[in-house]
């Protein structure tokens, strides 16, 4: 793409996010290097969704400040997305096209040279080659993830962000998805993603150099390992709470989360 990246992958100030009077994102830090891999932990209403939609631009956050790839988010918003690549719970094809058909379409979207040769490219990638021809709708759950991640790499994006993505995937699939993580980062793109999985972030940990795997709970994130700081500082505000609402929780939360 045209585009060059400038400054840090991402860095946020003070991002605040919530429904309502509903607080989920209070204060909140966040510095990312280039060639980073950042795994979030969380259980459901923890706020992991939620960030990676204003990352991603999807929602702007209440107050803060943000940059992608030294593109403020508010300001620059179209820069920033150009950037980005994301795997949500939403696939964001649509289900009467064929995989073929749908990465054709996302492919002049984004104005990409040789489209029909990236196409070819990314359906190898994720194994669904074979599918190009076949409309999402009939495809297995785990196809249509795997037809959600074609997708985001489809514009080469330098920041990579995926909401779960092992959902529905395979053992095979799964392998896929580790080797891609590994690539990304080595290549020098940033990957940011969360999971359920304790067991699947270790072990894609262990394929890349220098992870930061974090926890968010109840306002605070917390990294593991000697060179990452502690997130929590409980002086400030109410902190990170459900993504669902006030009914996704019996109290609000305490503290606020910071990411380093």
């Amino acid at each position: 793409m045209s585009l060059q990246p400038t400054g840090a992958a991402i860095r946020g100030r003070g991002i605040e996010k919530s429904f309502g009077d509903w607080p989920v994102l209070w204060g909140l830090d966040l510095d990312l290097d280039w060639g980073q891999l950042v795994l979030l932990l969380g259980p459901n209403g923890a706020g992991k969704t939620t960030l990676l939609r204003i990352l991603s631009t999807q929602v702007r956050p209440d107050s803060g400040g943000l940059t992608i790839a030294g593109f403020d988010h508010r300001r620059q918003a179209n820069q920033a997305r150009r950037l980005v690549g994301l795997v949500g719970h939403l696939s964001f094809l649509h289900q009467d096209l064929t995989c073929w058909e749908n990465l054709m379409f996302y492919s002049r979207l984004f104005g990409l040279k040789n489209p029909q040769e990236r196409v070819r490219e990314v359906l190898s990638q994720v194994a669904l080659d074979h599918r190009a021809a076949h409309r999402v709708r009939n495809l297995s759950n785990g196809m249509q993830k795997r037809a959600s991640i074609a997708r985001a790499l489809l514009h080469q994006p330098r920041i990579l962000l995926m909401d779960e993505p092992e959902s529905g995937l395979d053992t095979e699939s799964l392998a896929m998805l580790k080797s891609l993580v590994a690539e990304w980062t080595a290549s020098g793109r940033t990957v940011v993603m969360t999971t359920h999985n304790t067991g699947l972030a270790g072990s894609i940990a262990g394929e890349v150099e220098s992870p930061r795997i974090g926890h968010m709970a109840n306002g605070k994130v917390r990294f593991q390992g000697h060179h990452e700081e502690t997130a929590d500082n409980d002086a400030a505000g109410p902190g990170v709470g459900s993504d669902a609402g006030p009914e996704a929780s019996a109290a609000p939360p305490e503290g606020t989360g910071t990411l380093r």
